[in-house]
């Protein structure tokens, strides 16, 4: 079992820069994959980016690339998702996701088990 929870949300202009953050117990991290999704209202859940249990694998969507990075900390039990040049259409609840050892990041969700609450981030215009 691994349980996730979601931090760092919040409300930030269009150009500016938010870095929200999962931290998760009851299994280590460097034994699961995890990747970052986000859903807007009336949209489905989608992905924004993916990571493997090294770190050394890592994934994004075409329209976050070059303004997202994932990472993640294993001494701390946490991953990252630090968000530059935000856009209003970046808003959504975003979620953290957990799943199965993968060779490569994965962006769909049949691959995750465990997901976090979800944070919210709001960019304005």
């Amino acid at each position: 079992q691994v349980q996730l929870v979601e931090s760092g949300g919040g409300l930030v202009q269009a150009g500016g820069s938010l870095r929200i953050s999962c931290a998760a117990s009851g299994r280590t991290v460097s034994s699961v994959n995890m990747a970052w999704f986000r859903q807007a209202p009336g949209k489905e859940r989608e992905s924004v980016a993916a990571i493997t249990w090294t770190g050394r694998g890592t994934a994004y969507a075409d329209s976050v690339k070059g303004r997202f990075t994932i990472s993640r900390d294993n001494a701390k039990n946490t991953l990252y998702l630090q968000m530059n040049t935000l856009k209003p259409e970046d808003t959504a609840v975003y979620y953290c996701a957990a799943g199965p050892i993968a060779l490569s990041p994965r962006h769909d969700k049949t691959a995750y088990d465990y997901w976090g609450q979800g944070t919210q981030v709001t960019v304005s215009s």
